[in-house]
């Protein structure tokens, strides 16, 4: 019997190891969506879509509390916010949505997708779901999104979180001066191209299985004519300004948190935002080590305690 049952383990774990291994070989990018269905189970969200405006949105709903809504930079999607999203629904009800042209959400050929045509989308989004008021929260170029947003509509924002934020003054870098002379760094052909993105944005180099860096190579061929001309739509002034030209319209508490060895968007902005913020009823301003510009996928432990005190503050 025990010989038996040794052989029906065997047999299972052969099926298995065949089933997952051929997926890794095959079809990696189906090992991709299970783990961030696990993560987003975690989490205790839920997918949902809905059209808003000229766009379908995809976007994650989960938690209890007060409303936050979490938006992503140039290039990302939801899933960034998965793992400070599973410390965060236990306190609070969270909205994440991929943004209008990236992740699952829609795009319409030959639209702006620059940050005053998002935060015009954001809007839509809004309605469409009744949120009245919310945290809203921004990262990179979400950032700029969110602080156009807030100054157009500062009826639904109880507070403003800039997260390594897009659309400020800061000190010019080996990225702003790349970038300004139209080299574009986050478009890539090969795991080496990916391995040099990646280096722009995160501290320590990612351990990605090689098969999952592939199905990211490819997503990112598919989208280079979106990217491509977004990153151009961005390297207007009214844009990577965007943000700095409407601080002083900004009323609500606003928290400026950043990576301090930034590489993308330098440490820098920081003064420009508290330099800025002239009406704002409260400024709180952090600075997490050890990481470069995705603290909330290098730091999510600190980056949720952050966020939670701000959010409890205000």
């Amino acid at each position: 019997m025990l010989l038996r049952r040794l052989k029906f383990l065997a047999w299972l774990l052969s099926i298995f190891v065949i089933v997952f291994g051929g997926s890794y070989l095959f079809a990696p990018q189906w090992l991709m969506r299970a783990n961030y269905m696990r993560q987003a189970m975690a989490a205790n969200l839920d997918k949902h879509s809905v059209q808003a405006g000229d766009t379908n949105w995809v976007y994650y709903e989960g938690g209890t509390g007060p409303t936050i809504v979490l938006l992503h930079g140039f290039a990302a999607n939801k899933e960034v916010w998965l793992e400070t999203a599973k410390l965060l629904t236990p306190h609070f009800h969270l909205i994440i949505p991929d943004l209008p042209g990236w992740g699952e959400s829609s795009r319409e050929p030959d639209a702006s997708y620059n940050v005053d045509a998002q935060a015009a989308r954001l809007e839509s989004f809004v309605q469409t779901l009744g949120l009245q008021r919310f945290l809203l929260v921004g990262h990179s170029l979400g950032g700029a999104v969110a602080g156009v947003y807030a100054t157009e509509h500062p009826e639904h924002v109880t507070g403003l979180a800039l997260i390594d934020s897009f659309g400020l003054k800061y000190q010019e870098n080996a990225f702003a001066r790349e970038s300004m002379a139209g080299k574009d760094p986050f478009v890539f052909d090969d795991r080496a191209g990916f391995a040099r993105a990646t280096a722009l944005a995160f501290e320590k180099p990612l351990n990605l299985p090689g098969r999952f860096v592939d199905v990211l190579i490819k997503r990112n061929q598919a989208d280079r004519a979106f990217i491509e001309h977004t990153f151009n739509e961005l390297r207007d002034p009214s844009q990577y300004l965007a943000l700095q030209n409407r601080l002083g319209q900004l009323d609500m508490p606003v928290l400026g948190l950043w990576c301090r060895d930034d590489k993308i968007v330098d440490i820098s902005a920081l003064d420009s935002l508290r330099n800025g913020l002239t009406h704002a009823s409260a400024i709180s301003t952090s600075t997490i080590n050890d990481c470069n510009h995705m603290p909330m996928l290098e730091k999510p432990a600190e980056t949720v305690q952050i966020l939670t005190g701000f959010a409890l503050a205000h």
